[in-house]
């Protein structure tokens, strides 16, 4: 969209096949502004002629039938652009598969571009392409096009973490209001699986879900996920797998190495560490575990908190001989006081105990940003340095400390601690408005409409209308989807957990919130 504003000759979007090239396109093509002529091609694989030709189609651009001549073509094209410019509107091609074009079909793409005004291009031109088109445009004799491309983005897989949030989206895009339909870490296998490719991961989705419903399971679980997955690939490995396991295979290989090399030195200069560890225990018993206690990234250096004077901050190591069971329902009991609910550890599962009392809960993974947005206490996965599961309960989000309840003690740490200790997965709690009985889309109405426009008001620092809208609108819809875009979350405009969790966050309702204050509104917004 920036560079059909920007009005430049050239955009370039290009990604490996199934990453979403496509996707990004039709959704160009459902926002494109009311004064643009779209030119769509599908299949460039055409001579400079027949481009030409399809070209005029696409616009409705009348010519002699028969014709072949490229003047023609270009002087039709000439007389409809500067139609339309007389009429204030502007024309678009866009080009899928445009690493299909030859360098000459490209050459003449840049020669139609060519008439201009003093203001304008008149004809603006969006590449969609594989990476080779990237390395075409390096070639010298297309490097007048290379310079007119004011506009280029490459387009790559999800990042492991991003994974999950995408299922998560489009299981909810899809109609599913609570619970889950994968287990816990299916994303990471999921990665691993895909590259982090769209259409793999959909595949896969797709296919595991059918083999799911097949066997009578309500989940997809780790088994039913290779089977799909082995369907979609057939016997071959896929190739994320492939590098992992020689990467494995090498660091495996190095360390047997690191470990011949230790030994020998260990065994040459063993008689220097035992006299010095001997030296260490006569002159200080107690540095041992003085070193274990205090850490210096675990100190608090920024001098006096706002709610505080200075204190030493803890770690989120995990406690010694705890067991993770123990903590996570530690955890969850810790959660369900904030609350002022009961947790029974060894009840009914987690989520389940929660609906009982009127709360729902929400199971995701993400980084601090979404836990601030959400603004509410939530149990934390956490993992030690040998890649063991723990759980911590955040409490409460102040500036640069966090509290977490680690079910024995209460720590107050600095939030870098938990970038260093959490893996992503969260687990928190929400209460549903009065009203909401499922995601709210464009077109509906009721009295969820009416909670949803105060909020927006709230979060905005706005006056709270006195009458209230009874549809959701397409206006409140805009508003909605630039809520979620500023926070972090896929701005569709539809009204779900996440939205109504974010909302929520402005609500004086007596729920418990990680912080509060004044700033709230900034804070939230811009994390």
């Amino acid at each position: 969209m920036y560079g059909i504003e920007n009005e430049g000759g050239f955009v370039l979007l290009t990604g490996e096949v199934g990453t979403g090239k496509t996707t990004v396109c039709r959704r160009l093509l459902q926002s494109m502004p009311d004064d643009v002529e779209v030119a769509f091609i599908l299949n460039p694989k055409v001579s400079a002629e027949e481009l030409l030709a399809t070209i005029c189609d696409e616009f409705q651009i009348t010519y002699p039938e028969g014709t072949t001549s490229i003047k023609v073509f270009v002087a039709r094209i000439n007389d409809y652009l500067l139609d339309l410019h007389q009429k204030g509107r502007r024309a678009v091609v866009i080009i899928e598969e445009a690493q299909n074009l030859t360098p000459e079909v490209l050459e003449q793409l840049r020669l139609l571009t060519n008439l201009e005004t003093n203001q304008r291009k008149l004809l603006q031109m969006i590449m969609l392409g594989q990476p080779e088109l990237r390395k075409m445009l390096l070639h010298p004799q297309l490097r007048q096009l290379s310079q007119r491309i004011t506009t280029r983005y490459h387009l790559g897989p999800l990042a492991r973490e991003e994974v999950q949030p995408y299922i998560d989206y489009r299981l909810s895009a899809a109609g599913l209001v609570r619970g889950q339909l994968f287990a816990r870490g299916i994303g990471r296998r999921l990665f691993r699986l895909s590259g982090g490719v769209p259409r793999l991961i959909n595949i896969i989705c797709d296919r595991a879900l059918l083999g799911a419903f097949v066997q009578g399971k309500g989940m997809v679980d780790v088994r039913t996920l290779r089977t799909a997955a082995r369907e979609v690939f057939g016997p071959d490995m896929p190739r994320p797998y492939r590098n992992r396991v020689l990467r494995i295979a090498g660091l495996v290989a190095l360390l047997c190495v690191c470990i011949a090399l230790g030994a020998t030195y260990l065994a040459q200069k063993g008689h220097f560490l035992r006299q010095g560890i001997s030296r260490t225990k006569v002159e200080d018993p107690a540095a041992e575990e003085k070193v274990n206690m205090v850490r210096p990234d675990a100190l608090d250096r920024s001098g006096p908190g706002k709610d505080g004077p200075v204190v030493a901050l803890a770690s989120l190591e995990r406690p010694a001989g705890t067991a993770g069971a123990r903590l996570k329902e530690s955890a969850y009991g810790a959660l369900f006081a904030q609350w002022h609910a009961e947790y029974s550890p060894g009840g009914q599962e987690v989520c389940d105990q929660a609906q009982a009392q009127g709360l729902r809960c929400l199971r995701a993974s993400g980084g601090l940003s979404d836990l601030k947005y959400m603004n509410k206490p939530a149990v934390l996965t956490l993992v030690d340095e040998k890649k063991r599961q723990y759980y911590g309960t955040l409490t409460s989000l102040e500036g640069d400390r966090a509290v977490i309840d680690m079910g024995d003690e209460i720590r107050t740490v600095d939030v870098r601690e938990i970038a260093r200790w959490w893996s992503g997965e969260y687990l928190l709690l929400w209460r549903e408005p009065p009203s909401y009985r499922g995601p709210l889309r464009p077109g509906q109405s009721g009295p969820m409409v009416a909670w949803v426009e105060e909020q927006l008001a709230l979060a905005r620092g706005e006056v709270v209308p006195a009458v209230r809208e009874k549809t959701y609108s397409r206006a409140m819809a805009e508003r909605v989807k630039d809520f979620q875009l500023e926070s972090g979350n896929v701005p569709d405009g539809i009204v779900g957990a996440r939205t109504i969790i974010g909302l929520s966050a402005f609500a004086i309702n007596g729920d418990p919130c990680l912080y509060d204050g004044k700033e709230r509104t900034r804070d939230v917004l811009h994390p």
